[in-house]
């Protein structure tokens, strides 16, 4: 009984042989996976490194744009006050031309100066030296005086115009951008003078001021 047959020995020996065989292949597995480990391990690093290289880059490149958009809105700024200054000139010298034209209807000019010359030529030519005193006083000096007067109510009425258009051109630009101090003091400066121009010349004109003498 305590005899081992022939194939009870070799079933014996091929179990220990396949369990012998299992342990080397689990063992090299493990010696497998062990070494993978720090492969794979490396792997992970450098992926992790080119995440934050790919992180800076993304970075840099939104620094450059939002640069490029500061950049862009300062040009677009210098650009929009470029436009606006030949606006600001020009509202600044028509306030200036306002004045001007204001000052010469009060103190006169050489167009107004010849204009009443002229017609006291006409005056004298067309008047006979039988007329009476009254008609020649009127020919020669009173239509003279009423052409200056026209001539500086034409002044001022030119300048009260241009006052007036200087100041109410803010209203029909661009919202939001007020007019310069200046401009706006210059402007009721010249619409003063054309008032004050344009009362004296109607004055002068009816004879109301400074009329004829009286030839009795």
């Amino acid at each position: 009984m305590g005899t081992k047959t022939a194939d009870e020995t070799g079933a014996e020996t091929g179990t220990e042989a396949t369990t012998d065989e299992e342990k080397v292949s689990v063992t090299t597995e493990a010696d497998d996976v062990t070494e993978s480990k720090p492969e794979a391990e490396a792997g992970v690093e450098a992926a992790a490194a080119g995440t934050e290289a790919a992180d800076g880059t993304d970075a840099d490149l939104e620094a450059e744009d939002l640069e490029d958009d500061a950049d862009l809105a300062g040009e677009l700024d210098e650009a929009g006050d470029e436009a606006e200054g030949p606006s600001g000139v020009g509202l600044g010298a028509a306030a200036v031309v306002s004045v001007v034209l204001g000052l010469v209807s009060l103190t006169g000019g050489w167009i107004g100066s010849v204009a009443a010359a002229r017609e006291t030529l006409v005056g004298q030519l067309q008047t006979s030296s039988t007329a009476s005193v009254a008609t020649q006083v009127k020919e020669v000096y009173g239509d003279a005086w009423q052409t200056t007067a026209l001539w500086a109510g034409a002044f001022a009425l030119v300048a009260l115009i241009t006052g007036v258009v200087v100041i109410a051109r803010p209203a029909f630009g661009a919202p939001g951008k007020p007019q310069a101090p200046w401009i706006k003091s210059v402007a009721w400066a010249g619409v003063a003078l054309g008032v004050i121009g344009l009362l004296l010349a109607v004055l002068k004109y009816s004879d109301a001021l400074l009329g004829l003498p009286s030839t009795s």
